[in-house]
């Protein structure tokens, strides 16, 4: 409590020292018949030549932070479009600090040159024509530069990849990634959201997954029989907020259901080997050293920024449509670690939007691995499909019911592997 007084204290001391001083330099300036805005010629040089003291301490400042901490601090790119990303970006810089250098040198020149003089009279400069069209069209002609080389960029890294390229999807939700692998084929499987169960989060179109859906739409604990009965029970009471929301969840998924069934009618079985195989990884992305990748982007909820940093590559995943971006990781983690000298360095996919309270910890290691190693990974993973890991059993029906097997052979309920 005494320390905090005498804070105060010093404080309130401190500012009636100020206000006593400035209250002297007041009375001088009228004993010197001085009027307060008038400024002498010495304190005019003064201010001219302090210009080119702040100009050197400003650059000399700037040079040592640049040698200090490097040219951005970025680190070396990881990938070979990143390199190219590196190298317009290094070219951006270049012309911001010449032109950082050459306006400030300007401005502290020209301050220093024109100070006051006893007798001169400041130059009026209206207009001059030849100076609007040179800070005009030189600023226009190097935005029309670095445009064009941004834009051949990034047509380069969002066009379609090669057909050897191997196909990844990243799904985005509130708050974690899950990668989707395109499997032995080297094709991702089709997708709706309306297929989107506790066993099928990623909503792959599959008959079985239609089979699985209706069966939860229709059957479920929620479900259009569940909510039927709780509307048809005489013996439930229900405010009547209650009952109207019911209704409305109700009507949605009668609507739903039918979608399900026109899309069942129109789905094509041998499209479900492209779905089969795909591998879902979650908490760790494994690549492959000098492979072309071709990732696309889906969101569950809403907008989040696929960010590697050490590849250069960013793409918002938008809900209700799909992004995508290719690159072709060129070092290794292991050499980069090397090249980083932390054995304990990872390469990272964050989220580079703010999307939620936990955006922070919305993140997925990725560790590139070479050829070799990739290859072992991907056979350790041949057992653990879309339909191994998710739909390990399937049961042949010709309807579905409640109790999920009837008779027949034209449709599949899908049983859950877990």
């Amino acid at each position: 409590m005494v320390t905090k007084l005498v804070i105060l204290a010093v404080i309130v001391l401190g500012v009636i020292a100020v206000a006593q001083l400035m209250r002297v330099y007041e009375l001088s300036s009228k004993l010197r018949n001085k009027e307060e805005g008038e400024i002498s010629n010495r304190d005019n040089r003064f201010n001219a030549n302090m210009m080119l003291i702040f100009m050197v301490v400003l650059f000399g400042g700037f040079i040592w932070l640049m040698l200090k901490y490097g040219w951005t601090g970025r680190g070396d790119a990881a990938s070979v479009h990143g390199r190219e990303i590196d190298w317009l970006l290094n070219l951006n810089f270049i012309i911001i600090v010449a032109v950082f250098f050459i306006t400030n040198a300007l401005l502290f020149l020209f301050a220093f040159k024109y100070v006051k003089k006893p007798g001169v009279k400041a130059f009026y400069f209206p207009h001059n024509n030849k100076l609007e069209m040179i800070w005009t069209v030189v600023p226009a002609c190097v935005l029309a530069v670095i445009i064009i080389l941004g834009l051949k960029s990034w047509n380069q890294v969002t066009d379609e990849a090669v057909p050897e390229s191997i196909r990844v999807e990243l799904f985005s939700k509130q708050f974690d990634w899950t990668a989707r692998y395109s499997g032995a084929d080297n094709i991702l499987g089709k997708f709706d959201y309306k297929l989107t169960t506790d066993n099928n989060e990623l909503a792959i179109l599959t008959t079985a997954t239609l089979d699985s859906a209706i069966y939860q739409m229709e059957f479920g604990a929620m479900g259009i029989n569940a909510l039927e009965s709780k509307l048809n029970d005489s013996k439930l009471m229900m405010i009547p907020e209650e009952r109207e929301k019911m209704m409305t969840d109700l009507g949605r998924k009668e609507m739903l259901v039918r979608l399900l069934y026109q899309m069942k009618g129109r789905h094509d079985a041998k499209l479900d080997a492209q779905a089969w195989d795909d591998i879902i990884q979650k908490d760790t992305l494994y690549l492959c050293k000098g492979k072309e990748y071709e990732f696309n982007f889906r969101s569950k909820d809403v907008i989040h920024s696929a960010y590697f940093p050490n590849f250069r590559a960013q793409m918002n995943t938008v809900p209700g449509m799909t992004t995508r971006f290719k690159f072709t990781p060129d070092t290794s983690t292991e050499e980069y670690r090397k090249y980083k000298k932390n054995p304990k360095f990872n390469y990272v996919l964050m989220c580079n939007k703010i999307c939620g309270g936990a955006h922070y910890k919305m993140k997925m290691i990725v560790v590139v691995l070479e050829k070799k190693d990739y290859m072992k990974w991907m056979e350790s993973k041949k057992m653990e499909t879309f339909k191994d890991k998710y739909f390990a059993t399937v049961a042949p029906a010709a309807d579905i019911t409640p109790e999920g097997v009837v008779d027949g052979d034209t449709t599949q309920v899908a049983i859950p592997a877990n």
